[in-house]
């Protein structure tokens, strides 16, 4: 009873630890004050604001189509080259492998100056291509660390099986492998969409004049202080993706109870 107590315990305080910060941006998106220092009552005024700042939508604007166009991408990409490291043997898979964990382990500082290397090399204008370009380059990885461990768990007689009885390789692919591996992809998509939403640092060095994301616009901002518009759209971002995650696990349970 005790060991059962002090597991509930440590859970809760660790969940605690996670979203207490959040749960204090929420609560101040509410807070009459711009000063972050103490409750001066509710209001929803940041919330009406928000709708009326344009350099905050025009951000937001561009955040969600660069994540939207680059986690699309990145998980085409991703998952077909998961399938192709899947079906390669032995050593050359381990270097493949390797290979795809460096841009993981490689700080963001470092990925960010290459490419923004890399486009000057290749005298690419910079702007929102090149800002795509690097968001795509750096989700692609962990797509394909998504979709290998299903690729793992797959039947892999049953693509077989399938081109055994007439169907192109194609067919297979697309009714066979994919239905198996779909739950990865979803999850490599959702994690390439929240980095992509998350990242900063790449985005400040391969981005042009005229292109904002949130992360940028918000660092902009820090000098003059912290707007509590900012608390008002983070407080909406939060209750979406929840929603949105609430939604696809439902989706999920309800897709394996029906296999079963």
């Amino acid at each position: 009873m005790v060991k059962k107590i002090s597991k509930k315990t440590y859970v809760f305080l660790m969940f605690l630890f996670l979203y207490l910060p959040i749960i204090v941006l929420i609560v101040y998106s509410f807070n009459d004050s711009k000063l972050q220092a103490g409750w001066s009552g509710f209001t929803l005024r940041w919330y009406m604001e928000l709708f009326q700042d344009t350099e905050i939508l025009r951000a937001l604007y561009i955040t969600i189509l660069i994540a939207v166009l680059s986690s699309t991408i990145s998980t085409i990409i991703g998952t077909f080259a998961a399938i192709g490291i899947h079906g390669i043997k032995g050593f050359n898979r381990k270097i493949i492998l390797n290979l795809n964990y460096i841009p993981v382990l490689n700080p963001d500082i470092v990925t960010a100056v290459s490419l923004m290397a890399l486009f000057r090399f290749f005298k690419i204008e910079f702007g929102f291509i090149t800002m795509l370009l690097s968001h795509i380059a750096f989700s692609i990885p962990y797509v394909i660390l998504s979709v290998l461990p299903k690729l793992k768990q797959m039947n892999t007689n049953l693509a077989e099986a399938a081109m055994d009885l007439g169907a192109t390789p194609f067919y297979a692919l697309r009714k066979v492998i994919i239905p198996e591996i779909f739950p990865g992809i979803v999850t490599g998509m959702l994690l390439a969409f929240t980095l992509s939403i998350d990242d900063f640092v790449i985005s400040f060095f391969n981005t042009g004049q005229g292109v904002s994301n949130l992360g940028i616009t918000i660092y902009s901002m820090t000098r003059k202080g912290i707007n509590p518009i900012v608390n008002a759209l983070s407080t909406l971002m939060f209750i979406v993706l929840l929603l949105l995650l609430l939604i696809i696990n439902k989706r999920s349970d309800e897709n394996f109870k029906n296999r079963r």
